[in-house]
């Protein structure tokens, strides 16, 4: 509907209160509500979504199409698709995405790259106040430098 695709359910759970050593392979969708100690990868192939809960924990490399974080990740995170992340998500890696949603209050200590741009792309920003495109460069803000 509205030309969004469909997103698959979610078919396998780790509880609060398991830990699991060791790197972890799904189709479709999984959500953690417990620990991850290892990388998680999502099957190629088919969509993913990976959901990590406000009481999860993953130390290790994350690798999904649609990933949704909520609680604390140490180590990169790699969304194909979409990465949101929500109001208590603490991440502690770099993140690479297509597309980002950001909540107030997560916080990440790493370097965002989005993978779908060319590096020396720069977007036409429409001025307001005068319908001028311009480049990103050539727009500059009082008191702030430039952008």
């Amino acid at each position: 509907m509205f030309g969004k695709k469909a997103q698959p359910s979610i078919r396998s759970l780790i509880a609060q209160g398991s830990c699991i050593e060791g790197n972890l392979k799904f189709t479709d969708g999984l959500r953690i509500d417990g620990e991850v100690i290892g990388d998680i990868r999502a099957n190629e192939g088919s969509p993913s979504i990976l959901v990590i809960s406000e009481t999860a924990c993953v130390t290790g490399h994350i690798h999904a199409d649609h990933v949704i974080i909520n609680g604390r990740v140490v180590g990169p995170v790699h969304a194909s698709e979409l990465l949101e992340l929500q109001p208590k998500a603490k991440i502690q890696g770099d993140i690479a995405y297509k597309a980002l949603e950001m909540h107030q209050g997560a916080v990440i200590f790493g370097q965002l790259r989005p993978t779908n741009h060319e590096v020396g792309d720069k977007p036409l920003l429409t001025l307001a106040a005068n319908n001028v495109e311009k480049t990103r460069d050539e727009v500059s803000v009082s008191g702030f430098g430039r952008l």
